[in-house]
């Protein structure tokens, strides 16, 4: 199953090339590694770090044409159905993103909560609906049971949220919107501790986690899963669809776009099968290199799993809950997956007759377009 979703995803990397975007395999690993040691000239100190960082996030910010886009925007939630298990609660949750464009998702939280909890968004990849499969519920419902209140939400055109399909061409656009509500929703949680909010998520949704980290100092630790890369730009047109690495005053990569977060912790797991084999001795350097600018390397780290492929499977969950527990202040003892329950698609699902689609809502690739091409 798993080489599988890999030779689809490896067979959706060929793109027809716009001078303005990299998209997929747009380098050999070879030339990823030149060009990165190339960018490392560039700066030497925090200052030159701080003011390349500064153009990369303007970068990110104007090529998907989210200049408009501000942080804070008061949340109105429909939460339901709400789920008692082992150590923690599930509940199914809708909002708008936009006029008539909803997130749709679930809500994990510790059974004893605290005045306020440390908080997880977890985006997913591409896959078969995954906020409904094993390996996201496994990973929401343990990181809930360890303390955290975590919020697994669609990408656009899956699980519920099917109001357009995914590769629109502004997918980049729509996602990276839904991620900053998404922070705005878990933020005016008033059992959130605002200071503890992190974010995690594979490949596709790996391309989610340092995206907006990169550009929302809100996100105080990141852990990106086997998709931070130098050569490897995204297999989507929801990851590099839109010029975000390329504008007359810049061009970078997802290392340079990953490091924005220092010298905030951050997590990097890689693996031997994919466009991140090679972290050990590319990416981490030139990443660890930047964290040495702040004198805070000790809050960047690779756990790198050669034998493994291109998952967000038991080793690399095990890994987050560990860099979670050391960085959070969590209980490592609490981190039992066997606990957890797994849910079937019907539990889950933020919409039934009860609580329908809002009569509101955009169902149409042109109209959500539209949407998105009033907002500049």
């Amino acid at each position: 199953m798993i080489k599988t979703l890999f030779a689809l995803l490896l067979s959706s990397v060929t793109f027809a090339q716009s001078p303005s975007l990299r998209q997929g395999a747009f380098f050999t690993p070879e030339q990823g590694k030149t060009e990165l040691q190339s960018i490392a000239r560039q700066y030497h100190n925090q200052k030159e770090w701080k003011s390349r960082a500064e153009i990369i996030k303007k970068g990110i910010i104007t090529g998907a044409g989210l200049t408009s886009i501000k942080a804070g925007k008061k949340i109105i939630a429909t939460t339901h159905s709400k789920k008692t298990l082992d150590g923690y609660t599930v509940e199914n949750v809708f909002f708008e993103s936009l006029p008539g464009i909803f997130i749709t998702g679930n809500l994990y939280k510790p059974f004893n909560l605290q005045k306020k909890n440390p908080a997880v968004l977890a985006p997913h990849g591409h896959g078969n609906d995954p906020r409904f499969g094993e390996a996201t519920q496994l990973r929401c419902a343990t990181m809930a049971r360890m303390g955290t209140i975590v919020f697994a939400w669609d990408m656009i055109g899956y699980g519920d949220m099917k109001q357009c399909d995914h590769k629109i061409s502004q997918a980049f656009k729509l996602q990276t919107i839904n991620s900053i509500r998404v922070l705005d929703f878990i933020s005016q949680l008033p059992e959130v501790d605002k200071n503890k909010i992190a974010i995690s998520g594979e490949s596709g949704g790996g391309t989610q986690t340092f995206m907006l980290t990169a550009i929302d100092e809100r996100i105080k630790l990141s852990i990106p899963v086997v998709m931070v890369s130098s050569h490897f730009f995204g297999g989507c047109v929801c990851e590099s669809g839109m010029p975000v690495h390329i504008s007359p005053d810049h061009t970078t990569n997802n290392v340079e776009i990953s490091a924005c977060v220092a010298p905030r912790p951050m997590l990097l797991i890689s693996d031997g099968d994919d466009w991140t084999q090679f972290t050990p001795t590319v990416e981490f350097p030139h990443i660890r290199r930047i964290y040495s600018f702040f004198g805070k390397e000790n809050n960047i780290e690779n756990v790198h799993l050669a034998n493994e492929k291109h998952d967000y499977g038991p080793s690399k969950r095990k890994a987050a809950y560990d860099f979670l527990a050391k960085h959070f202040g969590l209980n490592i003892e609490l981190a039992d997956e066997t606990k957890v329950n797994i849910l079937d698609k019907i539990q889950l699902s933020v919409y039934n007759s009860d609580f329908p689609l809002p009569e509101n809502a955009i169902i149409d690739n042109d109209k959500i377009l539209e949407a998105l091409n009033n907002i500049k």
